[in-house]
C-alpha cells in the first residue's frame, strides 16, 4: 500500500459580504464590477472549515497522485474533524515530492484545474487556472500560482475592444498571480462556444442548475493591457489538460497578442532596496526551495511547464527581487457590518457667460505675447534644465507601471525648482506612451495639501479616481483598506502625487502612514510621489515607523543656477517679436534670484513685471530708465522705449521685495524702532521667541550705553537714581500693540507681561538693514 505524506493548514472563510446599498440616483457614472457576481459562496466547499491539505505525487513516479492518507500524528488531531487555527502545530518539513493538488474536505483541486477565487468581502469572483502550488508564500500560507482569465469590463480600451462577446464570455490572459488556498471558492467550467450550446441550445443556464455563474464560454485569448486579441479557438483543442497543454496555450497568447513594453534600463537604485529591506530573502525563492518568481516570467514571455509548474526560463543568474511587505490577513469571525455607504452626488458647476477675445487681437502686442509667456501658469513645450531629474522619475514610475507593484518616492527641494512641474511632465510622457500602446495603463491623482480644507479628504480623493465615486473621508478610508488588502487580478496601477507634503501631516500622521503603507501592500499597486520642501521632513517630523516606510528613493532638486534661469527664461520668451527683453536684462534678473534663492518662478514673476513697466513707459512716452547719476548721459540701451533693461529689472526687484509692511516699518519712529531692535536682541541673546516687558526695558538700558549719541527718550539718571528713566516707551509699545506688529500679554504694560512678536523677525530685520538710526545704536538683533 503507497503511503502519501499529508500537511495541513487550516482556514476559516469568512460571511460573505453583502453588496453595498446605494441610494437610486445618488451613485455617479458607478463601473460595473471587474470580477463576476456570485451568490452560492459555499455551495462545493461546504459548510464547514476543514483544513488544506496537500496532495503529492507517487514517489515512484505512476499516477497523478491518487488518494492521500495522513500520518499516524496528523491523524490523531484530525480525525476528519475540522481544528481551529490556534490548534495548528509547526508544520514538518516538506516533502521532496512534487505537490499535484490540495484537499479541504470533500473537495479537491488539481494541477490545471479551472478554479473560481473570491476576495475576501466582496461578492465578485474570478476565473483561473492552476499552474502551480507553492507549500509556503510570503505570508506563510499556503498558496497558488493562476492563469487568469479576463471578462469584457476589464479592458479599458474602447478604441480597440471588441464588441461581438457572449454574455458569458472569458477571455484567457497572459497574466499571473500568487494568491492563498482560501480564496479558492469551487470549480468552475470553461468550454468553446459550440459545446455550451450543445448543453443549453437556449443559451441559458438555469438559476436552479449547479452550473448557473460557474459555467463560462472561451474562444479567444486577449491582452487586458494592450487590447490585442488571439484568432477564434476551440477550447476543447487547445485544453485538455494533457502534458504540454499549458505551453502551448502560453505560447498561444503570448505569440499572438501584444505585450506591454518593458522598461528600458534597470534602476540602479532598486539593488540598493532590494539590499535594505531584502533580509533573509534567498535568491528569488521560497523557503521550499521553489522558484517563485511568475512576475519575472510573464515579463520576460518564456515558460517552461515540463512537470505541471510554470518556471522562467533564464540563462543566468537573476537579481532576486525584494520580497513585498504584505499585511497579515486575519480571519473575519464577525458577521459582517450592514453599513450603509453613501455615495454623495458629484458637484454642478453652473458655467459663467465668458467673453470670447480674438487671439490675434490679444496677441497682436509683443507686450501681451510676452507677459503670456512669462507667467508662471503657463504650460511651456517642454521643461529645461531638468533633464536629469526627468530621467529619473521617468524610470522610477515606469519601472513600477510595468512591474506591477507599489513604490514609494519621495522628492524635496526648495520652492520653484521645478518639482511638480518635471513630476506633471513625466506622468504626460507616461500617457503618450500609454496612447502608442508601448507601456500598461494607469490612474493618476493629484492630492494637493494647499487645495483642500482637511487632510483625510485625500481619502475621498484617492477613492473619487479609483472608483469614480464621492463618499466621506471616513467610508473612503474603509473603502480603500478594503480594496488593497483584497487581491484583484489585473488591478490597474494608480499614481498619487501628494503635492504640499507638510500641509497633510496630522496630529496622529495616520494620513501619512496610510499613504506610505498601502504600496507595501502585495495587491494594492500603488505608486506615491510624495512632494515637499524640505529634504529631512520624514525624519524631523514623521515618526520611525512612517519614515521607514517611505523607502529609499527619495530625489533632491536643486536650486537653479543664473545660466540654467537664463534658459528658462529666454525659452519663454521664443517666438516674441521686437525683442523686447535685452540679455543683459535677462542675465541681470537671473543672476540676482539665483544669488538668493534659485527659485524660476521669482525670475519669472520679476521679467513679468519688468515687461509690464516697459510696456507702460511705451503707452506713456516715457523712457523705461533714467540715468543713474546726475551729468551722466543716459546709455544707449536706456533711452529707448519699451525695451526691457537693466533699469527695468531694477524696478521690478525693488517693487518685488518692498511689501506695504516693509514700507511701514521704514516709516516707524526712531521710538518704535528701537523698541523692537531691543526685543530681536534679547531674543537673540536668549534663543526664546518670547520675553517679558522688563526684559525688554533692560535691552533699552544697555542700548543707552552703546549707543553713538544721546537718545532722545532716554533720560539721564538724577541725583540719586540708580537707572536711567526711559519716557514715551509705553506709549510707543502700545502703538505697536494696536499695529498688530507686538503681541502684549493683557495688554497691560507690567514688567512680568509676555512680549512676542505678530510678525516674522525676518522682515524687521530687513526693514531696518540699511537704517542709519538703528545702525547707530549699535545693537546687535
Amino acid at each position: 500500500m503507497e503511503t502519501h505524506r499529508v500537511y495541513s493548514s487550516y482556514s476559516i472563510k469568512s460571511t460573505p459580504q453583502p453588496k453595498l446599498t446605494m441610494e437610486p440616483g445618488r451613485v455617479r457614472r458607478r463601473q460595473p464590477p471587474p470580477g463576476i457576481s456570485r451568490q452560492d459562496s459555499d455551495d462545493e466547499l461546504g459548510i464547514e472549515d476543514h483544513p488544506w491539505q496537500w496532495i503529492y505525487e507517487d514517489g515512484d513516479g505512476g499516477g497523478g497522485g491518487g488518494d492521500v492518507d495522513g500520518d499516524d500524528d496528523h491523524a490523531e488531531q484530525d480525525n476528519g474533524q475540522p481544528r481551529c487555527r490556534s490548534a495548528r502545530k509547526k508544520r514538518p518539513a516538506p516533502c521532496e515530492r512534487r505537490v499535484v493538488g490540495a484537499r479541504m474536505g470533500t473537495f479537491e483541486c488539481r494541477l490545471g484545474d479551472t478554479v473560481l477565487l473570491k476576495a475576501e468581502g466582496s461578492n465578485e469572483a474570478w476565473v483561473a487556472i492552476i499552474c502551480d502550488f507553492i507549500e509556503e508564500d510570503q505570508d506563510g500560507e499556503m498558496a497558488a500560482n493562476f492563469m487568469w482569465f479576463s471578462t469584457e469590463k476589464e479592458i479599458r480600451n474602447r478604441k480597440k475592444k471588441r464588441t461581438d462577446f457572449y454574455w458569458n464570455e472569458l477571455y484567457i490572459s497572459p497574466s499571473w498571480d500568487i494568491n492563498p488556498l482560501t480564496s479558492i471558492n469551487g470549480k468552475a467550467n470553461v468550454m468553446s462556444m459550440k459545446a455550451f450550446l450543445e448543453r443549453y441550445p437556449s443559451g441559458k443556464i438555469p438559476r436552479n442548475s449547479h452550473d448557473f455563474g460557474r459555467t463560462f464560454v472561451c474562444q479567444r485569448g486577449a491582452n487586458t493591457r494592450t487590447a490585442t486579441y488571439t484568432d477564434e479557438f476551440v477550447w476543447e483543442d487547445i485544453y485538455r489538460r494533457r502534458e504540454g497543454d499549458m505551453n502551448s496555450l502560453v505560447d498561444l497568447i503570448t505569440r499572438e497578442t501584444k505585450a506591454a513594453r518593458k522598461p528600458r534600463t534597470a534602476r540602479k537604485q532598486k539593488q540598493e532596496e532590494e539590499d535594505y529591506g531584502q533580509g533573509d530573502h534567498d535568491g528569488g525563492k521560497d523557503k521550499s526551495g521553489r522558484d517563485c518568481s511568475m512576475e519575472d516570467a510573464e515579463d520576460e514571455g518564456e515558460f517552461e511547464i515540463g512537470d505541471g509548474s510554470l518556471r522562467e526560463r533564464t540563462d543566468g543568474t537573476r537579481t532576486p527581487k525584494k520580497a513585498r511587505v504584505s499585511k497579515q490577513r486575519q480571519p473575519k469571525l464577525t458577521t459582517p457590518s450592514h453599513k450603509r455607504i453613501t455615495v454623495k452626488k458629484a458637484l454642478q458647476i453652473t458655467p459663467l457667460a465668458m467673453r470670447a477675445l480674438s487671439p490675434a487681437r490679444h496677441q497682436a502686442s509683443p507686450f501681451h505675447l510676452a507677459r503670456t509667456k512669462l507667467h508662471v501658469a503657463a504650460v511651456p513645450d517642454s521643461l529645461p534644465c531638468r533633464e536629469e531629474e526627468f530621467a529619473q522619475v521617468y524610470g522610477h514610475l515606469e519601472a513600477a507601471i510595468t512591474e506591477a507593484s507599489g513604490a514609494c518616492i519621495y522628492i524635496s527641494g526648495t520652492p520653484g525648482t521645478g518639482k511638480t512641474a518635471t513630476v506633471r511632465e513625466v506622468v504626460a510622457a507616461l500617457n503618450a506612451a500609454v496612447q502608442s500602446e508601448e507601456l500598461d495603463d494607469f490612474i493618476f491623482v493629484e492630492i494637493n495639501g494647499m487645495k483642500i480644507t482637511d487632510p483625510y479628504q485625500s481619502y475621498s480623493h484617492l477613492w473619487e479616481a479609483l472608483k469614480d465615486q464621492r463618499v466621506s473621508p471616513a467610508q473612503a478610508l474603509d473603502l480603500l483598506e478594503r480594496e488593497f488588502d483584497n487581491p484583484s487580478p489585473r488591478r490597474i496601477p494608480c499614481v498619487v502625487l501628494m503635492d504640499e507634503l507638510d500641509q497633510l501631516v496630522t496630529k496622529n500622521q495616520s494620513v501619512m502612514y496610510n499613504f506610505f503603507n498601502w504600496p507595501g501592500l502585495r495587491h494594492s499597486r500603488l505608486i506615491v510621489l510624495a512632494v515637499a520642501n524640505t529634504m529631512d521632513l520624514p525624519e524631523r517630523t514623521l515618526s520611525n515607523k512612517i519614515s521607514s516606510r517611505l523607502g529609499l528613493t527619495r530625489l533632491q532638486f536643486p536650486g537653479y543656477n543664473h545660466e540654467q534661469l537664463m534658459k528658462i527664461i529666454h525659452s519663454r520668451l521664443e517666438g516674441v517679436p521686437g525683442n523686447i527683453v535685452e540679455p543683459d536684462a535677462v542675465q541681470f534678473a537671473s543672476r540676482k534670484v539665483a544669488a538668493v534663492s534659485g527659485d524660476a518662478r521669482r525670475a519669472l514673476d520679476i521679467c513679468r513685471r519688468a515687461v509690464e513697466i516697459a510696456e507702460e513707459a511705451a503707452n506713456s512716452g516715457e523712457a523705461s530708465s533714467t540715468p543713474s547719476q546726475k551729468g551722466t548721459p543716459p546709455r544707449a540701451d536706456g533711452g529707448k522705449k519699451g525695451r526691457v533693461t537693466i533699469a527695468t529689472v531694477k524696478k521690478a526687484i525693488n517693487e518685488a521685495t518692498t511689501s506695504p509692511l516693509q514700507q511701514y516699518l521704514r516709516a516707524l519712529p526712531f521710538a518704535s524702532k528701537i523698541v523692537l531692535v531691543a526685543f530681536l536682541a534679547r531674543v537673540r541673546r536668549t534663543g526664546i521667541a518670547e520675553s517679558t516687558y522688563g526684559e525688554v526695558l533692560d535691552e533699552l538700558h544697555k542700548a543707552s550705553k552703546l549707543a553713538d549719541g544721546p537718545i532722545t527718550f532716554l533720560v539721564p539718571p538724577q541725583k540719586g537714581g540708580a537707572k536711567t528713566r526711559l519716557t514715551a516707551v509705553g506709549r510707543t509699545s502700545m502703538d505697536l500693540q494696536e499695529a498688530g506688529i507686538l503681541v502684549l500679554e493683557g495688554h497691560k504694560l507690567d514688567r512680568p507681561s509676555k512680549v512676542r512678536l505678530g510678525i516674522s523677525a525676518d522682515e524687521i530685520r530687513l526693514a531696518f538693514r540699511d537704517d542709519p538710526e538703528v545702525i547707530g545704536t549699535r545693537i546687535a538683533y
